[in-house]
């Protein structure tokens, strides 16, 4: 018994995991001579598109025979009839049978590889006898729930008799409405008896919402007895035939549905075939399906009641029969125009298997990978935020050519890896409004679109990224540095710094490639990664992200705001990370002063015991000039500039040094002339008085002490003669000394009297000497 459960078990799971990825019509139903078409699909493969295709009818024994094969072969009962095409470009071959008769009713079988032992899927074909008709008859094929136009010609004689128009049951013919507005209950609101403009050999009737049982054969007349006109008309009510749709698993679809002008203003709605019902799962009304929840659309296209049905992220179950349609309540009602199709999805798929659920926490971040046709790396790349609100929306949040929308600004950014198959759409601080679906969307193969639900939960714990400081602001020209935190679970990852804009995050370089790039750098022992901005220009203002990732795959993100503004007047904003900076602190007035302090120190000059009179004189008039300049300048503006402010602090302490300094020279000098009236000197027993000299000039001297000791050229009064004389330096370290009595500075004087005699002496004797 147990191994009985055990062979089923495997014959049932077998049977599944080598479910056919072939598909085709079921059921295709025709009459006698005419033409069917029937379309197979194959999945897009190299391989699948270059095998053999075949078209083989079922024998009693299970046995398939080949009628058609796309390598050329026809069997006799299809010779000049039927022929077997292949559209690799499509993944589909289709089989054209012409002039079919009864005996073609059967089970057939279309297929890839080898008949019996191929991919095959089953369809099933009848061919049905053409009903007996009157000679006279005219076909109106249409589907159910469409209008129909019935053309009743008669003669003009009977232009003033009654119309009509009648049905025929068993050996009666039933009124469906008359020119006396007589209308049977059955066709009340759905028929019409007219005539147009002024033709009266012809009226028309018309049915709307056609019913299965509105099929038949029906009669116009137009007045009484044997001189009446009548038409035979028969009416075919058919269900629509399916559309066919092949579709990957976890790929898209689209319904698109038009169902005329009539309906253009009615809800509209896509429902599944249940047995016999057929249950909505998305309406123009609110209603949806909780299965297709955030990944299904209903839009309305135009006013001519055509309208779209997109499911993203298909699933196994999704496959069976659907149909769309139109009525006032939103739901399926008899009569009312419908369109049908047939989905199939197809488990071998060629897109990958890729996260349906993300979630996240509040404050955090998330990198969602969307994949892509990779034979399309140039195609356009979108992510949308889907809205459940009935009315067919998803706006577009980001893309490759489209801005972020503005209340994303600094969280949204999308990654594009060409040739990866995938891009990567990362969206930080987020909030629990950020919870809902998102779409990835191409512009190019639409089957790739696919779906995700963002789930967020309040945060239990820090960020594994974290930014210091969080609020923070560069000074222009200025460095600044920032700095992000990782666990060291992030170790072996790469991080990163980006700066972020409405058209992506440029990720910075880990180097400096210029004077004026930006820079990060990583200390592994302290797990940070700081980014340098130097020197600071205004373009640095904005959103800048931290990050981490493995190749291309990318992880947790942080974001920060960096403000640039310019110092000004006791300012402040420093880089709280920059040492450097933290030193420069400080008023803005105490670096003034000492900048004045440095420069009076080196502007003010020592005169030193030597200078002369008219020096001091000169230099003190200057100073008063200055000053009366500095203090003009003060009062023409209270607000003057630094630098008036730095004149007027030089020159009024030096001013005043000078002022003093000539005070002193002046008083020494009086002293001098009154401790010494004259002075005996011995060798030429001559009384000289020291007002005889007139200056020092006319000892040979230099009024300029201060000067270097180069040879001075003196012309001695009453004479032809040219006179050198050698001026000696006093030694700098006299300045120091205290100040000479009277009888010391006479000494002084009387030796350089002697010294200057002895020369002008020798020279007399000697003749001229050149300079």
């Amino acid at each position: 018994m147990r191994l009985y459960l055990f062979t089923l078990l495997v014959t049932v799971f077998s049977g599944v995991s080598t479910k056919s990825p072939i598909f085709g019509p079921q059921e295709v139903s025709s009459i006698e001579g005419d033409t069917v078409s029937i379309t197979c699909y194959y999945p897009d493969t190299s391989v699948n598109r270059h095998t053999r295709k075949y078209w083989c009818r079922q024998g009693a024994s299970g046995m398939c025979t080949t009628l058609i094969s796309s390598n050329g072969y026809l069997s006799k009962e299809y010779s000049g009839r039927a022929n077997l095409i292949n559209f690799p470009e499509n993944s589909t071959f289709v089989i054209n049978i012409e002039q079919l008769t009864q005996d073609d009713t059967g089970s057939y079988k279309c297929g890839l590889g080898t008949s019996n032992r191929g991919l095959s899927f089953n369809v099933s074909l009848e061919v049905s006898q053409v009903p007996e008709l009157p000679s006279d008859t005219h076909v109106y094929t249409k589907e159910i729930g469409r209008n129909v136009t019935i053309e009743c010609p008669f003669k003009r004689e009977n232009a003033p008799s009654k119309k009509s128009l009648c049905k025929k049951t068993n050996q009666t013919c039933e009124l469906v409405i008359d020119s006396t507005e007589k209308v049977n209950p059955s066709y009340i609101g759905r028929a019409e008896l007219f005539m147009k403009g002024t033709d009266l050999t012809v009226f028309y009737v018309n049915i709307r919402h056609l019913m299965h049982n509105d099929a038949g054969l029906y009669v116009c007349q137009a007045g009484e007895g044997s001189s009446s006109d009548k038409k035979n008309v028969d009416l075919q009510v058919l269900e629509p035939e399916p559309e066919l749709l092949y579709k990957d698993l976890r790929s898209s679809v689209t319904f698109e549905c038009d169902l005329g002008r009539e309906v253009a203003n009615e809800a509209k709605y896509l429902c599944r075939m249940n047995k016999e019902t057929c249950d909505v799962i998305i309406n123009t009304l609110g209603k949806r399906d909780p299965a297709f929840e955030g990944r299904i659309l209903i839009t309305p296209k135009d006013d001519n009641g055509r309208f779209s049905v997109l499911i993203t992220g298909l699933r196994k179950e999704d496959a069976g029969h659907y149909q769309c349609g139109a009525h006032s309540s939103g739901l399926p009602q008899e009569g009312w125009p419908i369109q049908t199709w047939q989905l199939f999805v197809n488990e071998e798929s060629t897109i990958p298997n890729h996260r349906s659920v993300v979630r996240g926490v509040t404050g955090g971040s998330v990198a969602i990978v969307c994949p892509y046709n990779p034979k399309e790396s140039s195609s356009l790349k979108y992510w949308c935020r889907w809205e459940g609100d009935g009315n067919g929306h998803c706006p577009v949040l980001v893309g490759t050519q489209a801005q972020v929308q503005e209340e994303y600004e600094g969280r949204l950014a999308l990654f594009d890896q060409p040739g990866d198959g995938t891009y990567t759409v990362i969206l930080n601080q987020l909030t629990t409004e950020d919870a809902g679906f998102y779409w990835c969307l191409t512009d190019g193969d639409s089957r790739w679109r696919t779906t995700i639900e963002l789930q967020v939960a309040e945060a239990t714990r820090e960020p594994n990224l974290k930014v210091m400081p969080q609020n923070t602001t560069a000074v222009l020209g200025e460095t600044f540095t920032v700095s992000c935190h990782y666990p060291c679970k992030f170790y072996s990852q790469e991080k990163y710094w980006c700066k972020w804009s409405n058209k992506g995050c440029h990720i910075l370089p880990s180097h400096d490639e210029g004077a004026r790039q930006s820079s990060m750098s990583c200390n592994q022992s302290s797990q940070l990664v700081s980014m340098t901005l130097n020197p600071v220009s205004k373009e640095d203002e904005g959103w800048y992200w931290c990050g981490v990732k493995q190749g291309q795959t990318y992880g947790e993100t942080t974001a920060i705001y960096v403000a640039v503004e310019e110092r000004t007047r006791g300012s402040s904003h420093v880089n709280p990370t920059d040492a450097n900076a933290r030193a420069k602190v400080a008023p803005e007035e105490e670096v003034v002063d000492s900048s004045i302090s440095e420069k009076e120190n080196k502007a003010i000059p020592n005169p030193g015991p030597f200078a002369n009179e008219r020096e001091i004189q000169n230099v003190g008039d200057q100073a008063q000039e200055n000053r009366a300049s500095g203090d003009a300048g003060s009062a023409d503006g209270q607000s003057g500039s630094s630098s008036s402010k730095v004149l007027f602090s030089t020159l009024v302490p030096l001013g005043l040094v000078l002022a003093v300094g000539a005070i002193a020279v002046w008083v020494a000098r009086v002293r001098h002339r009154k401790n010494v009236d004259r002075m005996s000197i011995s060798s030429y027993r001559t009384d000289i008085s020291m007002a005889d000299f007139k200056n020092s000039r006319d000892l040979g001297g230099n009024d300029n002490m201060g000067a270097s000791p180069d040879t001075q050229q003196t012309v001695i009064e009453g004479k032809d003669e040219i006179v050198t004389t050698t001026e000696c330096t006093a030694e700098p370290e006299e300045s120091k000394k205290a100040k000479r009595s009277s009888k010391e500075e006479a000494d002084m004087a009387y030796s350089a009297f002697l010294l200057q005699s002895s020369t002008i002496a020798a020279q007399v004797h000697d003749g001229p000497q050149e300079a």
